[in-house]
């Protein structure tokens, strides 16, 4: 029964933006929700989503970036999380573990980049989920 469970904490819809991460030993669950948006246009400085964009779209993240990126993924997720907490947490693979979810999720919330990004800015949604 304790396989069924983590399995079933593995899952993530990719349409709704969620990713499946292994944190701490732990299968975790994170997505980048509106609101988790917002949170991270206030930490990044960034007037809007596209300005977001093009701050993550340079490649150049710092190990702060990380922690404020996977922070905001576990709060969307329903796990409310300080980028403090996420730097004590350890990552498969270290800290390319940890910048390989934060690329993930960025991805899962984009679609992929500046493309995509610049239709949701035109009003058009980026990544549509379903009901």
């Amino acid at each position: 029964m304790g396989a069924h469970k983590e399995r079933r904490a593995l899952a993530a819809n990719l349409r709704r933006g969620e990713i499946a991460a292994m944190i701490d030993g732990t299968p975790r669950r994170l997505c980048l929700t509106l609101g988790s948006l917002a949170e991270l246009e206030e930490a990044f400085a960034a007037s809007d989503l596209a300005a977001l964009t093009t701050r993550f779209s340079s490649g150049r993240l710092s190990a702060r970036d990380l922690m404020v990126v996977i922070a905001a993924g576990l709060s969307g997720a329903g796990e409310r999380t300080e980028a403090e907490e996420v730097a004590a947490m350890r990552f498969e693979r270290g800290v390319a573990g940890a910048a390989e979810i934060a690329a993930k999720l960025l991805e899962a919330a984009f679609g992929g980049g500046g493309e995509a990004m610049g239709e949701a800015s035109q009003g058009r949604p980026a990544n549509p989920s379903r009901p």
